[in-house]
Order: C-alpha cells, then sequence, then structure tokens
C-alpha cells in the first residue's frame, strides 16, 4: 500500500471519529452544563453484556482523546479478543463531563465494529478447515467503511477493495456496455498499463461460457456470481486445469447455512454483503462511579 492510500485511510478515520463527536454534541453537552460540576472526576468501565470477538478498542482510545487528552484509560482486553458477557473491556477515569461526552460515541462504534468482528469470526471458523478466505464488500454505512472493514480483519476475514480506486471490478454491466467479458477485459488491461496502475483485474462471470472467455484473457481474479454449488465445482475444475494461477472468487446469497458448501468446492475467495449490510451490535455498556 501506498504512502499516499495510508494517509488516505488514516484521513478517514480521524474525520469519522470527529465527525462522530461533533454530530452529538455540536454546541456543547447542555445536560452536562446544566447539572454536572465543573471539575467533577469519575472513573468509567465499559462491560460486555455478550459473549463475541472484541472491536473497536483502539478507535474508543482515539474519540476519548479527541474528547479529552486527560482522560487516563486501561485496557482489559484488547481489539480481536473474545469476550464473554461480563467481561470489563476497558477503564477511563478523568473529567466526568468528558466521559458522559464521549460515552455514547465510543459505545456507537465498539458494539457495531464487535458485532461486525464476530459475526465474520462465525464465518472463518466454519470455513477454517479449507484454503477459502472470507471477503468483505463494499456495502457499508456510508461514512464508516474504514471502521467497517476494519472490523471485518479483525474477525479474521480478509477486505476486498476498499472502494472504486483500489481494483478494477468488472461487472455485467460493465461488461454488457463492452460488448462482452473478454473486450471489457482486455480494455482493463490497456487502461491498467497505459495509467500504469499498481491494481488487479478481476472480472465477474455468470456462466460456463464467460468463464471460458475470462480464463482466455487471464485477469488476476475471476468473479463467479451466484452459481449453484455443482456450478462452481466444475467452474473450479476447469480453471485450476486451464489457468491455474487466476483467483477465484465465490458471491451471491451466501449465508452460514451453504458456506461451508461453497468454501469445499475450492474457491480461494468467499464475499459476503451481511457482514457489514445487516450489522447485528454487540452488546456493551459503559458505567460510571463518581469520586
Amino acid at each position: 500500500m501506498s504512502h499516499t492510500v495510508s494517509d488516505f485511510y488514516a484521513g478517514c478515520r480521524s474525520r469519522a471519529v470527529i465527525l462522530a463527536l461533533e454530530e452529538d454534541r455540536y454546541t456543547g453537552d447542555v445536560t452536562s452544563l446544566a447539572t454536572i460540576e465543573p471539575g467533577q472526576q469519575g472513573h468509567a468501565v465499559i462491560k460486555a453484556k455478550a459473549d463475541g470477538i472484541l472491536a473497536g478498542a483502539s478507535v474508543a482510545e482515539e474519540v476519548f482523546n479527541a474528547c479529552d487528552p486527560g482522560l487516563k484509560i486501561g485496557f482489559f482486553h484488547q481489539d480481536g479478543d473474545p469476550i464473554q458477557s461480563g467481561n470489563v473491556v476497558l477503564e477511563v477515569s478523568g473529567s466526568v463531563a468528558s466521559l458522559l461526552m464521549a460515552e455514547r460515541t465510543v459505545l456507537n462504534f465498539m458494539q457495531r465494529m464487535s458485532g461486525i468482528a464476530t459475526r465474520t469470526n462465525v464465518y472463518v471458523r466454519k470455513v477454517s478447515h479449507t484454503g477459502t478466505a472470507i471477503l468483505d464488500t463494499r456495502k457499508t454505512a456510508p461514512g464508516l467503511r474504514y471502521f467497517d472493514k476494519e472490523a471485518v480483519r479483525i474477525g479474521g476475514g480478509k477486505n476486498h477493495r476498499f472502494g472504486l480506486f483500489d481494483m478494477i471490478l468488472i461487472k455485467d454491466n460493465h461488461i454488457d456496455a463492452s460488448g462482452g467479458v473478454a473486450n471489457a477485459i482486455r480494455s482493463a488491461f490497456a487502461y491498467r498499463t497505459g495509467k500504469r496502475l499498481d491494481v488487479k483485474i478481476e472480472a465477474e462471470v455468470r456462466s460456463l461460457e464467460e468463464l471460458d472467455e475470462a480464463l482466455s484473457c487471464g485477469p488476476d481474479i475471476i468473479l463467479l456470481d451466484n452459481f449453484s454449488v455443482d456450478l462452481l465445482r466444475e467452474a473450479v475444475a476447469i480453471a485450476r486445469r486451464e489457468s491455474p494461477l487466476v483467483k477465484l472468487e465465490a458471491s451471491g446469497n451466501v449465508g452460514l447455512h451453504n458456506v461451508v458448501e461453497i468454501a469445499e468446492t475450492g474457491v480461494d475467495f468467499i464475499s459476503i454483503g451481511e457482514l457489514t449490510h445487516s450489522v447485528t451490535a454487540l452488546d456493551l455498556s459503559m458505567t460510571i462511579a463518581f469520586t
């Protein structure tokens, strides 16, 4: 990853944290201003109320620091740790007004990210006996893509492209507009070479006929979209025989009910939109003791 792209990702994260705080406090936390004595100190703990995989601890630290650099934070668990209901995840002490200002934003990030990491980890463990990696998609909450994809990584999955800029992914509309799979792939190779881009080329195929056409052009990855399990097995056999270096990705209507079957066909990747578009937050709570 280039330095420029790394900076972009870091910028996405820091801007989202500030925006999340600003949309909550705007001109100030009027309730705390009205009821909390200036300088009052307290000690807070964030506790798990369900079992899962922790994600967002490092984001919580960033939120607390953005609210008040004087807050003191201690971690009992780190991102990626399995946690059980009742576990204390972290503690933080300092200004009560600052703790209250940060509380909801911290929990919003941690609960969503931990929910994604937990769900991802279920899929990852289900296919752990195969060589198949679980991928996310771009079906993320607007403005929160960095965090959604980070949570997938924490849960043991791998990231597909971040956006429209870091992979040439030729899908059905591109294929139809180009007059066929081969035309689209050849155009993509020419564009990548002409622009000197360091990006992979992936092409979606909808049939074994399109698969043959794509294999003849040699993209980096072929996306087998909405193939039945039997067709996936046949596609994998064809691709491994004709172009063993081409990676294969399966997508479409994937769930816990069929992910093992799909992985056992021998595909390299399975992309699952549900990881991020249908998030069930992991229940966490923050309680404050006043001093």
